[in-house]
């Protein structure tokens, strides 16, 4: 998929079919003059409903579908003939997308799973038909309902990527050659700033056929939990990630501040943020030899005050096993300890 054609957010007017009429039919036959009300109900409105797919990963299919309405219910008929439903306007939408009332900027819901529905907005009640309304003081009622109005709703629909590690750090720090080198995701890569625009997603094979997803989210800079630069952009796609990975470069001025200003944006933006598992992984450390990693290694340990780090290098090849091994650890780890506790 081309960076063009991620799109994470859309705005949509729907509106749900209306009501069918009820018919006011009365019966006519041959020796049969006044055979008494036999009108039908009206048809059922069609629904707009939003399906979750898991084969979608961007809502571009959506950006140029600015109206989207369901059918109107067919109107009742003689005989006792419902009106047909009118059709249900189904749209597919990739797993994580929030929908949210335009106005009033409540969300409604959230789609999670693969073939989820939710009814966004329902289609009007047909009408009842005058055979409803017979009784024994008016045997021929000529009247019957019409169909309810239909519902309507500007919304917005904001796509929140799954992924079960985002990658954190600043622009330029090598987020996506290293998604390009733990996957086959081929994200542009160039030495400056700012080279991802939108999230990229890429699934690391592990062993025995494992998998996992990772994406790389646009680089954080200081105010962004603001707005500043890309600001909420790209922050509301790691809210969903179960581990966060921050890459640091090897050759930062001062690594521990790079973290902790990282930390800051996220604690600014949602406290909750901070209750996710951490990883700190330091990148290019093939710049480094030994007795410099010896030292660094030092004063990471005070640094990071328990939280797990690793050093790596995507272009040398170096860590990268170890780095897989650890995620698989931190993305399992609450799985594998019933097994455990239950001596399997």
């Amino acid at each position: 998929m081309t960076e063009g054609n991620f799109v994470d957010y859309v705005k949509i007017y729907v509106s749900s079919g209306k009501g069918g009429k009820g018919s006011s039919h009365l019966h006519r036959e041959k020796f049969i003059e006044k055979g008494g009300p036999d009108g039908g109900d009206g048809g059922r409105g069609g629904h707009v409903i939003i399906k979750g797919n898991k084969s979608l990963w961007t809502l571009f299919h959506l950006k140029f579908a600015r109206h989207i309405k369901a059918g109107h219910g067919g109107d009742g008929g003689s005989s006792r003939s419902t009106g047909h439903d009118g059709e249900d306007k189904i749209i597919e939408v990739p797993l994580g997308t929030v929908v949210r009332d335009k106005e009033t900027e409540e969300i409604l819901f959230e789609i999670t799973q693969h073939g989820e529905e939710r009814i966004l907005v329902k289609g009007g009640k047909g009408g009842l038909g005058n055979w409803h309304f017979r009784s024994s003081t008016n045997q021929t009622p000529r009247y019957a309902q019409p169909g309810m109005p239909p519902e309507e709703m500007d919304v917005i629909l904001e796509l929140k990527v799954l992924a079960d590690v985002g990658l954190v750090g600043f622009p330029n720090a090598g987020k996506s050659t290293l998604l390009s080198v733990l996957t086959s995701a081929k994200p542009k890569i160039a030495d400056y700033p700012f080279t991802t625009l939108k999230p990229n997603l890429g699934i690391v094979a592990y062993r025995e056929f494992k998998s996992f997803v990772m994406a790389d989210i646009p680089g954080i800079i200081e105010g962004a939990a603001e707005g500043k630069g890309l600001g909420h952009y790209f922050l509301r796609h790691i809210e969903r990630n179960s581990t966060l990975l921050f890459l640091i470069p090897a050759d930062a001025d001062d690594i521990q501040k790079e973290y902790e200003i990282l930390l800051d944006e996220l604690r600014r933006y949602n406290p909750e943020m901070l209750d996710k598992d951490r990883l700190i992984v330091v990148s290019k450390c093939d710049m480094l030899d030994d007795e410099l990693k010896s030292e660094l290694k030092k004063e990471l340990d005070v640094a990071f005050k328990g939280t797990p780090y690793l050093f790596i290098s995507s272009v040398a090849q170096q860590g990268l096993t170890e780095l897989k091994d650890k995620l698989w650890e931190m993305l399992n780890v609450d799985t594998e300890e019933p097994e455990n506790s239950h001596g399997i």
